[in-house]
């Protein structure tokens, strides 16, 4: 019967057990369930026939997983974890076609097999599997397998192949996995992504286990164990190990919570220590290959044997073998072999060593040993009694009481006084909840101690076996709580200065500690164990929360394990006792900073167990046999007792999980949610509610308040300025048209300096405005004056040469006349956007008056077919007939479009300076170009509707992938072919009178498009299904939104405004909006967000410093990606396939390419037109040019242009998005996150 595993890594609906289950079937003989396959890469095999419901599938790229496989693209190059659960001893994008390679996949319960397992095994696990017995092994078997390699590029295949087995043995309470990599196995070590042809990119594989997604509402996330996923990593594979025997990694995964490495338990039995080797190709024979066209595996006669006996693989020897295991009856048996020709030495590898090292060859390889006065593990060494310096980050994920706390790269800095073991550690930027209750988690700065610690006669430090690489794996569990956290912290090498730089993670959940406490920790003692590959601890701890005269002592109990590449000839200590004499720990709120500080020495742990001295308690040594979630209670001597732990019932042996919620045993109080979780239960506001300070009841959710609304605002009176909501309880302020300043203070502009009147005008200047008035005996509108006969005015003639007085709240309407000096039946303000219907006499008719950015009324009969001239145009003509009708190249003439709005660009004569203006003809500040450049404006104005309108619905696309285009009042729709545009094929898909489209983007979880619109100043969305219509999610504290992308893990839209110049993001339904930024932004336009690493992009195409910036998605660690050699950076995009961030540049004309780092940039083509978007899909960049007015295709790898589409609309084409059928890279995370807690995947 298969053992249950933990139902994190495979779940039950995935058929490999589960922990409410025995699987149980009859037993076969060895070599049941046995399979071969070639193919062509990315395919899967059957099942084998197993035990049911064990179903194993095995995927030609290197992965075991018990459900069906998913599409290629979705997985084979996206890092851990994956969707599905898998057990991967070298996932990459492998190819059998051409007879290049097989894969064979057995069931195997013979007694030699079992017997090879468990010396595997118990060299891994001496302690724990000493008593392991498997009765079935599941053998999995790459032999001879190729990188995939696209025909077309690579006439000539690689010669480059890789061989490697994984094995999984069980009995009915346990399930080890063995990873098997024979010497000169991997001769490559990834593969080129599947998705991007980019000759300059490949992938290292991924080795390790990921459990894949789950229904399980106890579960949070996705989690994942990652033996190997780089180069310098996979390389070692074959010569490191976790056994003492390289090329073999053993690991626990039943009966556990996690994947288990081995090493961590001491020294292992006799086994043997020979890596696995190609056996002699004559000892066996295959049947039933698959052909190359199959696409799932054929099952061979019951009869026949696939003869892979664990640590071997068929396939060639090239080297002499000798054989060394022993029959039972004394006889040989060849199984285990060694290669001599695979012995390393110094003189191969004397570079390995520190220069401060001396090395040193052994019988089966060789190792690096520091010199005096320095300590270290040969590879790293640093001089003895020296300050040494730490560096790293700190990521976590908390739960604090009920409250989650997220971080992301906060600094860690440490300090090491090597002559007297002392060192300091500081953290800085965790949020207070989660420092103050990380204060009694001393072991974080404990790892230091222990690296560092002062060395008695005979013993060594932390650092003198690891050196400056390894990870230290830690579990605490609190009590009376239970609150139980996890804390990776991986080493990471020393830098030019000798400064060790380190990462750490924290995830789980620590005890809630009020403010104005204090934690006191006394000294203590702790005895670590030693193997060749890892050192492992666990203990007791206590410590004090005091505040004021209040004293209470709680307790952790911990258990850490330290893995690391050692020498394997080297004689660590067994046993080491580390004693901490002064610890403390200290929050300080002002800086922000969370300090440890401890002072230890490290020496042999002799006399432990001496007549003087009891025994040590299992619990606080780690022999203790209780299971999780089970703690250990010392007795009397070494007797202890388990005890279940809070939250489970049970008699210690087995504990079972208590749920608080279901048997009203929670305290979560009104407005919540109980939610049980193992051990525990959390309690979740309902929404509208958010937690209060104590972290235990929900409180309603106050809206901000409106400045603009409530008037706490600081603008000037409403005649001069307007008050700008910005949504989260800020408000701006903006003068209006006729004045000028900051919105605080306005004052008014002397139009009348320009000249704009007829030179037989007047010209009178007014509050916030100007007047012309023809001079007497002349006639006109002071725009246009004719000498002769005043004739007799109109009222709507007389209303409009002699405006009203101002009125209080803003300036006043001019109404617009007919030829025949009638009032037009339909009238708007030019500055407001307001309009109405009025009737002969010029008065409104209630009822009629519509908002800015909304359809005007129809009113009267239809309007003449000739419009009045605009002020642009009267502008225009009155300084024509100034200049004399031929204006010198030194002066300047209004530019007017054919509706009469001012045109967005303005140049002044032939000087080659031009700038963009707002509706009202004022510059807009920051956009003046140098001769040579024209800066990228974007109009204010819709331009007038065509009657009869279509509807704004969603005319719905075709399957497959597509392009969306946004070109003023339409989002228009381009298929590809391939990567080919179906010109044919393009249509409109959907129409919006009134807006113009900028920033477009896709949500592929929900099938949705959203876009900004600069002239209503809104962000609104639709479905793409048949009939959709548009939904605003953002109308307000807009001023002109541009770039816009979608995170579709995170549910977020980002957004830029150049005219409020901001960054803000929202949840994709408009709320928990939020500024990102607001500062050191100029012409902020396009933006692109990396969903899967949680990092946010922007442009500022600021004509002073242009620049690219990045941060995270919640925006910290703000910095500038690129800033030399750019103009005008319009497009951004970032490549989810290649995982590289690219731009075009309307100023320098290139198209260019960098890592998200800002390293390896490259030019792709240097000679665009006048690039406005771009986007990446396959080996293509697709962008709208403004000087085409369509969709150009360049390719990725030549810089090629290879097609183009130019609609039959010829008008400027703004943003640009790829639709595909399916979500690009990145795992499904759960649907709602909260934004402030947004963190990279």
């Amino acid at each position: 019967a298969l053992p249950p595993l933990p139902p994190s890594l495979f779940s039950a609906r995935a058929g490999w057990g589960h922990a409410a289950s025995r699987l149980s079937a009859p037993r076969r003989g060895g070599g049941q369930g046995e399979g071969t396959r070639r193919r062509c890469g990315g395919g899967t095999s059957a099942a084998p026939e197993l035990p049911a419901p064990l179903s194993p599938q095995v995927g030609t790229n290197g992965v075991i997983s018990t459900q069906d496989f998913p599409r290629e693209t979705q997985y084979v190059d996206d890092d851990f974890p994956t969707d599905f659960p898998v057990i991967a001893p070298f996932l990459a994008d492998l190819d059998t076609s051409g007879d290049r390679g097989n894969i064979y996949y057995r069931q195997d319960d013979s007694r030699d097999v079992l017997d090879q397992a468990v010396g595997y095994i118990q060299a891994g696990f001496p302690r724990s599997a000493g008593a392991f017995v498997p009765t079935n092994a599941f053998i999995a078997t790459w032999e001879d397998v190729g990188a995939y390699q696209e025909l077309s590029q690579h006439p000539e295949p690689s010669t480059k192949l890789n061989t490697f087995q994984a094995v999984v043995a069980y009995d009915d309470e346990d399930t080890y996995t063995i990873f098997l990599y024979p010497n000169g196995g991997l001769q490559f070590l990834g593969t080129r992504p599947k998705e991007s042809y980019n000759v300059q990119l490949e992938l290292p594989a991924r080795v390790g286990f990921s459990w894949g997604d789950s229904d399980d509402p106890k579960r949070d996330g996705l989690f994942f164990h990652s033996l190997a996923s780089s180069e310098e990593a996979l390389s070692n594979l074959e010569r490191e190990s976790n056994t003492g025997i390289p090329g073999v990694w053993v690991f626990r995964v039943g009966s556990t919570e996690h994947v288990e490495p081995g090493g961590g338990e001491g020294a292992a039995p006799a086994v043997p220590q020979s890596p696995p080797e190609h056996p002699n190709p004559g000892t066996a024979s295959y049947t039933h290959p698959l052909s190359s066209h199959t696409s799932m595996a054929q099952r061979p006669s019951h009869g026949a044997r696939a003869p892979v006996l664990l640590g071997f693989v068929p396939g060639r020897r090239d080297t002499q073998e000798q054989s060394h295991w022993l029959r039972g009856d004394g006889g040989t048996r060849q199984m285990f072999t060694y290669s001599a020709a695979s012995k390393e030495t110094c003189a191969q590898h004397h570079g390995r060593c520190s220069p401060h090292a001396f090395c040193t060859d052994y019988a089966a390889g060789f190792c690096c040993h520091c010199r005096a006065t320095f300590y270290g593990n040969g590879r790293q060494c640093l001089p003895e009694g020296a300050v040494h310096r730490l560096n790293g980050k700190v990521s976590g994920s908390l739960r604090v009481g009920r409250a989650s706390v997220r971080f992301q790269d906060v600094d860690l800095h440490a300090y090491i006084v090597g002559s007297d073991g002392r060192a300091y550690t500081a953290i800085s930027g965790v949020p207070q909840p989660a420092a103050r209750a990380l204060l009694p988690l001393l072991p974080v700065g404990g790892l230091f101690a222990w690296l560092f610690a002062l060395e008695e006669p005979g013993s060594e430090n932390g650092f003198s076996i690891t050196g400056a690489e390894f990870t230290q794996s830690l579990e605490v569990t609190f009590y009376p709580g239970g609150e139980t956290v996890q804390v990776t912290q991986t080493a990471e090498g020393l830098g030019p200065d000798n400064y060790l730089s380190l990462r750490t993670h924290i995830q789980g959940e620590v005890p809630f500690l009020p403010e104005n406490v204090t934690v006191h920790i006394t000294p203590y003692k702790e005895l670590y164990s030693y193997s060749s590959s890892a050192v492992t601890s666990s203990g007791q701890r206590e410590y004090v929360v005091a505040a004021g005269t209040a004293n209470q002592t709680l307790s952790y109990r911990l258990r850490q394990n330290v893995t690391f590449s050692g020498c394997p000839h080297a004689r660590p200590p067994a046993r080491q006792r580390l004693s901490v004499g002064r610890a403390f720990a200290l929050f300080d709120g002002h800086e922000h900073v969370l300090r440890y500080a401890l002072a230890a020495r490290i020496g042999l742990a002799q006399g432990e167990h001496d007549a003087e001295n009891p025994g040590v308690s299992p619990c606080h040594d780690g022999t203790h046999a209780c299971q999780a979630p089970a703690r250990c209670q010392p007795g009397v001597g070494t007797e202890y007792t388990c005890e279940c732990a809070a939250g489970y019932r049970g008699d210690g042996r087995g504990c079972r999980d208590v749920d608080e919620c279901a048997e009203g045993l929670s305290q979560c109080g009104p407005f919540s949610v109980c939610l049980n979780v193992p051990g525990s239960y959390r309690c979740e506001c309902r929404g509208g509610y958010r937690p209060a300070g104590d972290g235990q009841a929900c409180v309603p959710v106050a809206p901000p308040s409106d400045p603009c609304e409530d008037g706490r605002h600081p603008c000037a009176p409403g005649d001069r300025a307007r008050c700008l909501s910005r949504g989260d309880g800020r408000a701006t302020c903006e003068c209006l048209p006729g004045y000028t300043g900051d919105g605080i203070h306005c004052s008014d502009v002397d139009e009348c300096a320009e000249s704009p009147c007829h030179p037989a005008a007047i010209c009178y200047n007014t509050p916030g405005s100007f007047s012309c008035r023809c001079r007497p005996g002349y006639a006109g509108d002071g725009f246009q004056c004719t000498y002769g006969e005043v004739p007799r005015l109109t009222p709507c003639q007389h209303e409009r040469m002699y405006p009203r007085e101002v009125p209080p709240l803003g300036d006043g309407h001019v109404p617009q006349c007919d030829e025949q000096g009638r009032y037009r039946p339909l009238q708007c303000h030019g500055s407001s956007g307001h309009c109405w219907c009025v009737d002969a006499a010029g008065q409104e008719i209630a009822g009629t008056r519509t908002a800015p950015g909304t359809t005007p009324p129809r009113c009267g009969s239809p309007e003449p077919t000739e419009r009045p001239p605009s002020m642009c145009e009267r502008w225009r003509q009155s300084l024509l007939e100034h200049y004399g009708g031929s204006p010198r190249g030194d002066q300047y003439v209004p530019q007017c479009d054919p509706s009469g709005d001012f045109t967005p660009l303005q140049c002044h004569g032939d000087s080659g300076y031009c700038w963009c203006v707002e509706q009202s003809g004022r510059e807009i500040p920051g956009t003046r170009s140098e001769p040579g450049t024209t800066p990228p404006c974007l109009p204010s104005v819709a331009p007038p509707s065509v009657r009869p309108q279509p509807r704004p619905d969603v005319s719905p696309p075709a399957a497959g992938t597509f392009l969306l285009y946004a070109q003023g009042q339409q989002i228009g729709y381009l298929p590809l072919n391939g990567t080919r545009l179906q010109k044919e094929a393009a249509k409109t898909l959907l129409s919006l009178h009134g807006s113009i489209v900028v920033g477009i983007d896709y949500d592929c979880r929900e099938r949705m498009i959203y876009w900004t619109d600069v002239a209503g100043r809104t962000i609104s969305r639709a479905g793409l299904e048949p009939g959709s219509e548009p939904e605003t999610i953002i109308s307000s504290g807009l001023i002109s939104p541009e770039g816009l992308a979608v995170d579709h893990l995170r549910r977020a839209v980002f957004w830029t405004d150049s005219g409020l110049d901001r960054i803000e993001r929202a949840r994709l339904d408009g709320s928990e909006r939020r500024v990102l930024f607001d500062t050191d932004l100029v012409n902020p336009r396009a933006i692109a967000v990396d969903p899967v690493r949680g990092n946010l992009y922007w442009t500022d195409w600021n004509r002073e410093a242009p620049k690219i910036e990045t941060s995270t998605v919640n925006g910290a660690n703000r910095r500038v990606l690129v800033h030399t050699d750019i103009g005008l950076p319009n497009g951004l995009t970032f490549d989810p396939f290649s995982k590289l961030l690219c731009w075009a540049d309307a100023g320098t004309k290139h198209l260019e390419c960098t890592f998200p780092d800002g390293t390896g940039r490259r030019v792709i083509q240097s000679n665009l037109n006048y690039p406005f978007s771009i986007i990446s899909y396959a080996n293509h960049f697709y962008h709208t040019d403004w000087r085409r007015d369509g969709v150009i295709a360049v390719n990725k790898e030549t810089g090629a242009f290879t097609d183009e589409y130019l609609p039959e609309q010829r008008s400027h084409l703004y943003g640009i998005t790829a639709v595909y059928p399916y979500c690009p890279g990145g795992k499904t995370h759960p649907d709602h996150i909260p934004l402030g807690m947004l963190l990279p995947a």
